[in-house]
């Protein structure tokens, strides 16, 4: 339920609504509009390579190496968004902040980014989709990308003052997310109705398990 409803404090109850697909309550950190069916991709790694491995230490004798060293990292990081536009992967979902790096190849590339969503949100979006997060640097950066959910629409969306990331999923199962967005003038009173909400869904829950028995 924390994942699938969104409180807006300013703004008369009447203004409630529920809305198809699911509400990240953060910005885009790049947004390339895109119309009709795309994919999507999770992810829970920096997808800016590293120059080295955990536990490893990496010696240069000169700037200059070091200087080839980030441009093979850059190389390899528009490479990787090349690789996701061929793909029709126009959405990055991210657990963790992505490089500037990255967000620069992924407005060249037409891919919109959200960062830093949390591990609810990402494990409800794989539970949708059915898809699980792609580790972009393995043995091989050449390994197919296989895993990708189905989005229907990707825009941002305004409430009052917050920029949010409105997104539709195509769900693997019966479940079809919707968000509810609950309007009051003061975060107490959201968090009221909020509260016997959520306790109505759990008595509904309740109720139809015990009738399935």
């Amino acid at each position: 339920f924390a994942e699938l409803h969104a409180a807006v404090p300013g703004l008369p109850l009447a203004s409630s609504r529920v809305l198809p697909g699911i509400v990240l309550r953060r910005d885009f950190a790049a947004y390339c509009p895109a119309d009709g069916e795309l994919r999507a991709l999770l992810v829970t790694e920096p997808l800016r390579p590293a120059l080295t491995a955990p536990g490893v230490e990496f010696f240069v004798d000169s700037a200059g190496q070091y200087q080839a060293s980030l441009r093979w990292i850059t190389g390899r990081t528009e490479a990787l968004m090349k690789r996701l536009q061929s793909n029709n992967v126009k959405l990055l979902l991210s657990s963790v902040k992505q490089e500037e790096v990255v967000i620069y190849y992924a407005k060249l590339y037409g891919v919109s980014v959200v960062e830093c969503l949390s591990s609810e949100e990402m494990a409800l979006i794989s539970e949708i989709t059915g898809v699980s997060p792609y580790e972009p640097f393995g043995d091989t950066m050449d390994r197919e990308i296989a895993e990708t959910a189905v989005v229907t629409f990707c825009q941002p969306l305004l409430l009052v003052s917050k920029r949010c990331v409105h997104i539709g999923l195509s769900s693997v199962c019966a479940f079809q997310p919707h968000c509810l967005i609950l309007c009051g003038p003061v975060d107490g009173v959201n968090e009221q109705h909020a509260a016997a909400l959520q306790e109505a869904f759990t008595m509904l829950q309740q109720l139809f398990k015990t009738v399935d028995q």
